[in-house]
């Protein structure tokens, strides 16, 4: 998909970069797949606050998406190609031969008309979902499942794939977008192709409204809150954070500090850690 820029007529068009939705279908979404899903906000199960500068927004109608894509040796055909304000990947609308229509993630180079199909049996070819032990070398994978049966959770953000570069005893050997090389099971399955939308990069909102848009809050520095509300606050004008290395407001490492836990079990699937 490519990216439209537009002239400065305005201020908030002086560094606007959006994409060119020409190519997507007006339609309005399946019904039948589509909710109400609130968004949280930010909030816990308690109603507080977890996750700052996030609230507002436009409306958002969730469309389900068939992560599990478990409608085997049934052939589909891509009906249209539609926007999905949940994500920043494109979708498509798949109509099967039985009449039953699902949403699946839009790879690259898959267009209305175009057939898909799933299980052990499908050819090799982009859109189609098989296990990993299906699927040779070096092909390059997306909407990875982490246990068999449970749906992709892996590699589902516009522009990326995974690439099988090996399989072992048992398991395929994977490497993510993000560098780090884990074992998946070969009964998992992975659907074959890069997803759309790479040129999602290039964009640039343009002005601060368009954040607002999208749910995000304005981000106020720690340095310039008070003592009470921030560790990195308070002092005379503009004053370093007054601490060996920066935190959290709850008083936890920032910036750099690796979350994971070092005894958690999945890290014996872990060959190459990310960078």
């Amino acid at each position: 998909m490519a990216v439209k820029i537009y002239k400065p007529n305005t201020p908030g068009t002086r560094e606007k970069i959006q994409l060119d939705f020409s190519e997507l279908s007006k339609a309005r979404p399946e019904k039948k797949l589509t909710q109400f899903h609130p968004r949280a906000v930010g909030r816990n199960n308690q109603g507080r606050i977890t996750i700052h500068h996030r609230g507002g927004g436009h409306k958002r109608l969730y469309r389900q998406i068939d992560f599990k894509r478990n409608k085997v040796d049934v052939t589909g055909q891509v009906s249209r190609i539609e926007y999905d304000p949940n994500r920043n990947v494109n979708i498509a609308l798949i109509v099967y031969e039985d009449g039953e229509k699902r949403y699946i993630l839009q790879p690259e180079t898959l267009v209305p008309g175009s057939r898909i199909s799933a299980g052990p049996n499908a050819p090799i070819q982009v859109g189609n979902a098989l296990p990993l032990r299906n699927i040779p070398i070096g092909t390059e994978v997306h909407n990875l499942e982490l246990y068999p049966n449970r749906g992709g959770q892996l590699i589902r953000s516009a522009g990326t794939s995974g690439r099988l570069i090996g399989k072992d005893n048992g398991f395929a050997i994977i490497r993510l977008p993000s560098k780090e090389v884990r074992l998946v099971a070969e009964s998992c399955h992975g659907t074959i192709g890069r997803l759309s939308n790479s040129d999602i990069l290039l964009t640039s909102l343009g002005k601060a409204g368009r954040n607002r848009w999208i749910g995000r809050r304005p981000t106020v520095r720690g340095v310039v809150k008070n003592p009470c509300d921030h560790p990195h606050g308070g002092g005379e004008g503009r004053s370093p954070i007054g601490r060996a290395r920066p935190v959290t407001p709850w008083g936890k490492p920032a910036l750099g500090m690796k979350t994971r836990k070092r005894t958690k079990q999945s890290n014996v699937y872990i060959l190459k850690q990310r960078k």
